[in-house]
């Protein structure tokens, strides 16, 4: 029985390594992967590719050969097979429809139309259904699903860069902005825009867009580029600035009723000392499943001191600045760490 144990376990990190090749592709739904196992060896895989079209479970049946082995098979998927119609059929329908015997799952789904449904539907149709495979690791492949589910609001990713003794940018006058300071180096560079291409949105505010007068894209990695945000509550700052370039849909959360443009939309909120929280709000609205906050120290710390984050990567540089803007001080369980040469990059997950 124990060896049995162990090959599902390994069956289910193969579809976990699959279902990661989703990422920034399917949200606002879940990576899923999905193997089909016939005698110990897998006879089909998939994964979902990208929002709207087909799930995992469809990708793996469909890439089978030979369709009458599914009888005598396995199936390994890493989220709860839906039993509802979304944007495709139900998955639970067609795994019964082909009567595959025995399915096992990673972690089931927290989405209301799921919720044990899918799991629910098989077993009365006869399958044998075996639940918690790799499951801590199927929770961390979707924790911006089921942080968005569970709680209301999306995944939110902390993000600075540092120098080596605390400091996230000098003292800057205004001849000094337009551009942003440099801490770190041309690989944390590349990173940070993979990390943008993995997200589905990423907010900065007043100060940042002023003195960096960043573009927020995925310019050195392939992929999609996050939903812009920006908080100018009097719209003080310049059209000039490239997160008004409407290259890219870029959300400007301000106090005034302005009218928007084609890709530039202007949200009207209260600032009351809610703003973080009427944000999030809109976001969960938007189906928006995480953010990137990349401000300065005022945003970074609206969001600590408020509790109201998941993970933290801090970028830090080899070089010392001695004085100026203090890098954020938190509580938080540190992850792990990446060399990027002469730099690193440190992940804390938020201290529960």
């Amino acid at each position: 029985m124990r060896e049995l144990f162990d090959v599902d376990e390994k069956f289910m990190l193969r579809a976990i390594e699959l279902a990661r090749a989703g990422m920034g592709n399917v949200s606002p739904n879940p990576m899923v992967g999905c193997v089909i196992v016939h005698d110990g060896i897998i006879i089909g895989e998939g994964y979902h590719c990208e929002f709207g079209r087909a799930h995992a479970e469809v990708n793996a049946i469909n890439s089978v050969k030979h369709k009458h082995l599914l009888s005598q098979s396995t199936i390994y998927v890493t989220l709860e097979p839906c039993a509802h119609h979304g944007k495709t059929p139900p998955c639970s329908d067609l795994i019964l429809h082909h009567k595959i015997p025995r399915v096992v799952v990673g972690t089931a789904d927290p989405f209301i139309e799921v919720a044990g449904r899918g799991i629910e539907k098989l077993r009365n149709g006869g399958c044998l259904v075996l639940e918690g495979f790799q499951e801590d690791k199927c929770l961390a492949l979707n924790r911006r699903f089921f942080t968005f589910h569970q709680k209301g609001r999306p995944y939110i990713i902390l993000k600075w860069a540092q120098t080596a003794d605390g400091f996230i940018d000098i003292d800057r006058s205004h001849e000094h902005f337009g551009q942003p300071t440099w801490i770190t180096n041309d690989l944390s560079r590349i990173a940070v825009h993979k990390m943008r291409s993995d997200e589905s949105a990423i907010l900065v505010g007043t100060n940042t867009a002023k003195k960096d007068n960043p573009s927020l894209t995925v310019r050195s990695w392939s992929g999609n580029p996050p939903l812009r945000l920006l908080i100018d509550r009097e719209m003080r700052l310049p059209a000039e600035l490239s997160l008004f370039d409407r290259s890219v849909p870029t959300v400007v959360y301000t106090s005034q009723e302005v009218a928007g443009k084609e890709n530039l939309e202007f949200k009207k909120i209260i600032f009351n000392g809610f703003e973080v929280e009427q944000i999030l709000e809109d976001l969960h609205e938007r189906g928006i499943l995480s953010l990137i906050v990349e401000g300065g120290q005022m945003l970074l710390n609206s969001f600590i001191d408020k509790n109201i984050w998941d993970e933290a990567r801090v970028f830090t540089g080899k070089n010392t600045f001695h004085g100026g803007v203090k890098a954020p001080v938190f509580d938080a369980v540190f992850v792990k760490s990446e060399e990027l040469d002469d730099s690193w990059m440190f992940v804390f997950y938020r201290d529960k």
